[in-house]
C-alpha cells in the first residue's frame, strides 16, 4: 500500500467518526469587559449552544476589573448578542438557558484576591468535571499573558506538574510578540507556569472552514496530490487584500504594518498548508510538525536579497467603490512622513525536494479594490507545439484556484474549444462553490476554534516553534528596510492592486499577478 492509499485511510477513517464527545467545561474569560468577548466569544459559544454542541455541562466566568453583577454582565452581553450573532433573532429559550451557566468574577488580573475569589466560584460546583477540566482564554494584552499565567499557578488552579493530562489549557490570542525575541521571552513566561501542550495560540484564519479544506482537497485528492511538485506547477500566488483602509487602528498600524499583521500569521499558515509534505496521521502534533518543517525549509535571505525579493506599499488619497479614501499618512494616529508598509509583497522559495525553484508569491494590503482571500497554483504551460503554436499567448496555462473568502470554493481553468468550424480554444473554469453543494451556513471561525480548546485538540492552533520560525522569517525582512525610505514605485492609490514594484517583481520573472475576481 502506497502513502496516499494510507492517507485516504486515514483521512476516511477520521471522517467516519462523529467529533469527540467534549467532557463538561468551564471556560474563564480574562478581559471579559473588553470587545472580543462581547463581539466574538459569547456569540461563538451561544452558537455552540444553540446548535447543541456545548459539553453538558458547562460554565462560563467572566473575569475583569470593572464592578457589575452576575445579572449586569448577562444583560451586557445579551444586548451585544442582538448586534453581534450570526443568526437572527437570538433564541430567547437558548439564551435563557445559555445564559444561567454565566458569571462574574470581578477583580483586577495582577491582585492575588481576585484569583482567590474565582477559585471559590469554580469550588461551587456540583460537577468535579467543572472544577477540573478548566479553559482560560486571556482576551488582555499579551503584555498581561504572563502576570495571568503565574496568578493562576500561585492559585493552585494551573499545574505544570500533570504534563499532558492536565485538564486545565491557556488560549492566548495575537499578537504573540512583536518579532522573535519577543515571542521568545512571551513563551519563555508563558512555559515557566504551563507545559507547551496546554498553551493554545489561537489564530482565527486557521478556524475557518476553507482553510481547513486545504488539506483534505490535498490529501484525499490523489488527483492533484501527484501533480503539486515541482514537475507540474509553475508558481503558486497567495493573496490576502483588504478593501478597508486602517480607519482607526492607526496607532496600531504604525507599529505592525501590514507585514507583522498579516505576513507572521495568515499567509505564511497558509502557505504552509499549502506546501506541507503529508503527514504521518491527523494528529495535531504530526500535522504541525510538518508545518514547522515547510517553514524552515524556506530560503534565508541577506538584506540584498530582501530588497530584490520583497516588495513594500504604502496607500495614498483614491476611490474605493466610488467612495474616497485618505491616504495612509492622513490616517488617525499615523504621522505623517511615515514610511510603515500598508502592503507587502514577496518572492519566497522553499528548498525542499517537492518545491525546489518553484517560487511562491505573497501579497497582501490594504484599501484594494475587494476583499478576498486566494491560493492560485499555477500549473507549466503546454509545450509550445501543436496549439500553443497556433494560438501563442491565448493559450492560458492551466491554473487551480482556492478561494478562501468570500464566496468560499475551488475552481480549475483548463483550456476548451470555441464551438464552430474554426480551431479557437478559450480558457473556461470548473468550479466548485460550497454554498451551493452544502447549502449549509459555514461556522464562524472562533466556534470551531473555541470547540477545539474545549476538547484539548490543538491541531488548529499554533505550536510555539512554529511562531519563532515565522518571525525568523518576517525578522530578516524587517531588518532589510530599517531606515530605507519608501521609493515613488513603492506607493499605490487607494483602489488599486499595489504599487507598480509589486508588479516589478513578478515581470522580472516573466510572469504577472492574477488578481482574485468578485464573482458570485
Amino acid at each position: 500500500m502506497n502513502d496516499s492509499q494510507t492517507l485516504d485511510e486515514l483521512l476516511a477513517s477520521r471522517s467516519n467518526h462523529s467529533r469527540r464527545v467534549v467532557e463538561p467545561c468551564t471556560v474563564v474569560i480574562f478581559g471579559a469587559s473588553g470587545d472580543l468577548t462581547s463581539r466574538k466569544l459569547i456569540p461563538a459559544l451561544y452558537h455552540l449552544a444553540l446548535e447543541k454542541l456545548m459539553p453538558q455541562p458547562f460554565r462560563i466566568v467572566g473575569f475583569a476589573r470593572r464592578e457589575k453583577s452576575d445579572d449586569s454582565f448577562r444583560e451586557e452581553l445579551r444586548q451585544a448578542l442582538d448586534r453581534f450573532s450570526r443568526t437572527k433573532p437570538v433564541v430567547e429559550d437558548v439564551w435563557n438557558a445559555f445564559a444561567q451557566n454565566i458569571s462574574y468574577c470581578q477583580a483586577d488580573i495582577s491582585d492575588p484576591e481576585g484569583y482567590a475569589r474565582l477559585k471559590s466560584i469554580l469550588a461551587s460546583y456540583p460537577d468535579e468535571k467543572l472544577r477540573r477540566n478548566l479553559l482560560f482564554y486571556l482576551a488582555t494584552s499579551p503584555s498581561q499573558f504572563g502576570d495571568v499565567t503565574a496568578q493562576l499557578s500561585n492559585a493552585g488552579l494551573l499545574h505544570k506538574e500533570n504534563g499532558m493530562g492536565t485538564p486545565e489549557r491557556i488560549v492566548v490570542e495575537k499578537p504573540f510578540g512583536h518579532d522573535f525575541e519577543s515571542a521568545e521571552q512571551l513563551n519563555g513566561e508563558l512555559t515557566r507556569y504551563a507545559h507547551e501542550q496546554q498553551i493554545f495560540r489561537i489564530d482565527h484564519y486557521l478556524g475557518k472552514e476553507t482553510v481547513q479544506n486545504i488539506l483534505m482537497f490535498r490529501f484525499s485528492n490523489g488527483i492533484f496530490e501527484r501533480l503539486w511538485n515541482r514537475e507540474a506547477i509553475d508558481h503558486v500566488q497567495i493573496t490576502v487584500s483588504e478593501k478597508l483602509g486602517v480607519g482607526l487602528r492607526g496607532g496600531y498600524y504604525e507599529e505592525a504594518g501590514a507585514l507583522r499583521d498579516m505576513v507572521q500569521n495568515h499567509l505564511l499558515q497558509v502557505l504552509s498548508l499549502v506546501a506541507m509534505e503529508p503527514p504521518v496521521s491527523l494528529e495535531a502534533e504530526c500535522i504541525r510538525d510538518e508545518k514547522v518543517k515547510l517553514l524552515k525549509s524556506i530560503r534565508p535571505m541577506t538584506p540584498a536579497q530582501v530588497m530584490e525579493n520583497v516588495v513594500r506599499g504604502q496607500y495614498f488619497a483614491g476611490e474605493v467603490d466610488g467612495e474616497m479614501r485618505p491616504a495612509y499618512r492622513s490616517e488617525t494616529k499615523v504621522r505623517p512622513n511615515s514610511h510603515v508598509e500598508t502592503f507587502a509583497a514577496m518572492r519566497l522559495f522553499v528548498d525542499n525536494w517537492r518545491w525546489s525553484g518553484v517560487p511562491f508569491y505573497l501579497r497582501t494590503g490594504k484599501n484594494l479594490p475587494l476583499s478576498a482571500s486566494e491560493v492560485r497554483v499555477q500549473f507549466r504551460p503546454a509545450p509550445n507545439i501543436l496549439f500553443a503554436a497556433r494560438q501563442g499567448s491565448k493559450l492560458d496555462a492551466n491554473s487551480l484556484t482556492l478561494r478562501l473568502q468570500p464566496n468560499e470554493g475551488i475552481s480549475l481553468r483548463f483550456n476548451g474549444k470555441v464551438p464552430g468550424s474554426a480551431t479557437e480554444l478559450r480558457p473556461v473554469r470548473m468550479r466548485f462553490d460550497y454554498d451551493s453543494e452544502f447549502g449549509a451556513y459555514t461556522p464562524e471561525a472562533y466556534e470551531r476554534l473555541l470547540l477545539e480548546a474545549m476538547a484539548g485538540d490543538a491541531t488548529l492552533f499554533i505550536r510555539r516553534d512554529e511562531v519563532e520560525t515565522a518571525w525568523r522569517i518576517v525578522d530578516a525582512i524587517r531588518n532589510a528596510w530599517v531606515n530605507k525610505p519608501l521609493t515613488n514605485r513603492e506607493f499605490y492609490a487607494a483602489g488599486t492592486w499595489g504599487p507598480a514594484a509589486s508588479d516589478d517583481l513578478l515581470e522580472r520573472d516573466g510572469r504577472e499577478w492574477r488578481n482574485p475576481q468578485g464573482l458570485k
